[in-house]
């Protein structure tokens, strides 16, 4: 008998499942149209790409198997992480009238935000900055009691308190420069 590799085949390997159609040795394929691929992201409604992500947790060797429900979980998870991150840093831009988000809204929005903060407590943002902070001991006194009055009775956002009335200025006392030249 012939071995297996020497047998001569009647079509090229490559060519199963295809027939050819005519002397142009171009293939059509059999069953008709093929359908259109749909992705596994489209399926679970995520725009992270659950494919890529099954393949970084396969390559990682993370496991020896992966089974088919983890790269679409963590996907989901991530895509999550990234929205509330997003909207809280776009919030942050918003409030300080800008229309692009830069590594310093992300840190205010992260370091802002309770669950965020211990998720992230250990990560450094480049360019990030630090949150606004003086300790009320190395404000002077009368800032002192303003910050006390304003923690204990919160302002609506929508009123603006009245100004203060200006304070009549101090003339210099007469008496000591008398003295002074007596």
């Amino acid at each position: 008998s012939i071995p297996i590799h020497r047998r001569r085949r009647s079509r090229p390997p490559h060519s199963e499942g295809f027939e050819f159609a005519g002397e142009g040795g171009e293939m059509a394929r059999k069953g008709g149209e093929r359908k259109k691929a749909v992705t596994r992201s489209t399926k679970a409604g995520l725009q992270f790409p659950v494919g890529r992500i099954g393949r970084f947790l396969k390559k990682g060797r993370y496991a020896q198997r992966v089974g088919s429900g983890a790269p679409v979980y963590l996907a989901a998870v991530l895509e999550y992480l990234a929205a509330e991150v997003l909207e809280l840093a776009g919030n942050a831009a918003k409030d300080n009238k800008k229309t692009r988000i830069v590594p310093r809204h992300l840190l205010l929005a992260i370091r802002n935000d309770q669950e965020l903060g211990k998720l992230l407590a250990g990560v450094t943002i480049a360019h990030g900055g630090v949150l606004p902070n003086i300790n009320p001991v190395l404000l002077p006194k009368k800032a002192l009691e303003k910050a006390e009055k304003e923690s204990q009775s919160p302002k609506s956002p929508k009123r603006k308190a009245p100004a203060p009335a200006p304070a009549a200025k101090k003339t210099p006392k007469k008496k000591a420069a008398d003295k002074k030249t007596a």
